[in-house]
């Protein structure tokens, strides 16, 4: 079948199924384009809690079906790829957890949302990159913080919020791939353009980004804004390459440069239309979550939901 024949069944078997498609930017651009609603990993796991279906189709890794899961326990879940991982979410377990929580009676553990469910349900508060420095801003004075799992993040938050969390040594296989130097480089190739990073970004916490005039901190959601009101005609991306078709879609008048051509997550493009087309023609590899494991991780979850 073309992509057309495809996309046009999935809309079909939507409608027939009662179900939503959520896809994070990070995909291909032809789900991206099948998606109901498309978002970083905040914007979805609020519209996964709203959603108003029977069946969630989610086009993200796993880590990300998870959490849908335990907002929604309603709902069912499919991933189209159940084997679409994370090396960040996989750097960290449960039990690492309970072994610093042990030396540190009295901390507090925040964990990035790119975590397993079994970590979330060990964590005191869960955040996602558009509100991770409100999260650790709101935590209390004198108390150690460990902020779970991408050092890169953590350090980045710390600079900015001057917080000293003790940070948990994981990292986003792309995103460690952007030093300052490079990002710096690019700045200098490009003296009109203005950098967008992700905090996950190796650079992200450098002075010489953070105090660049024409470096822009932020989530995925909050990059595509920025670059849709700026009045800059041209940016340096600096996070995964896909996020540029959303980009172009939202600012087609405006020229995006990848920061690196090889910055792609492989693990997202596993996710393919044929695969979501499967997915929710056989409703298969549904993701849920063990009640006990779900109770306990939905407490973090809720508090990253409600702080704006």
């Amino acid at each position: 079948m073309s992509v057309n024949e495809i996309s046009n069944r999935i809309k079909q078997l939507q409608a027939e199924k009662n179900a939503i498609i959520l896809a994070h930017y990070y995909t291909r651009p032809e789900v991206q384009e099948v998606a109901d609603y498309l978002g970083d990993s905040l914007g979805l796991s609020r519209m996964a809690g709203r959603a108003d279906a029977r069946v969630i189709v989610f086009c993200g890794v796993h880590f990300m079906a998870e959490t849908a899961s335990i907002i929604s326990p309603d709902k069912k879940v499919l991933i189209p790829a159940l084997h679409a991982g994370c090396s960040l979410a996989e750097s960290i377990t449960g039990a690492d957890l309970l072994a610093w929580r042990a030396a540190h009676p009295d901390g507090l553990v925040v964990c990035y949302v790119n975590t397993s469910a079994d970590v979330k349900a060990h964590s005191d508060y869960c955040c996602t990159s558009s509100n991770a420095v409100k999260v650790v801003q709101s935590l209390p004075a004198g108390r150690p913080v460990l902020f779970v799992p991408d050092k890169n993040l953590g350090a980045y938050i710390n600079k900015v919020t001057g917080r000293e969390m003790e940070l948990w040594h994981g990292d986003c296989c792309v995103h460690e791939r952007l030093p300052a130097s490079l990002l710096l480089e690019r700045l200098d190739e490009y003296p009109e353009a203005v950098a967008l990073v992700h905090p996950e970004v190796n650079g992200s916490h450098d002075d010489r980004v953070l105090q660049h005039p024409r470096a822009f901190i932020a989530s995925t959601a909050g990059m595509i804004e920025h670059a849709r009101t700026s009045p800059c005609r041209q940016f340096i991306v600096a996070t995964e390459l896909e996020t540029i078709h959303q980009l172009k879609k939202n600012s087609p008048d405006k020229e995006f440069i990848p920061a690196l051509r090889t910055t792609l997550c492989g693990q997202m493009k596993k996710i393919t239309l044929e695969r979501v087309l499967d997915a929710l023609e056989h409703e298969q590899f549904e993701v849920s979550v063990p009640d006990d494991t779900r109770r306990a991780a939905r407490i973090p979850i809720q508090r990253m939901l409600e702080i704006q």
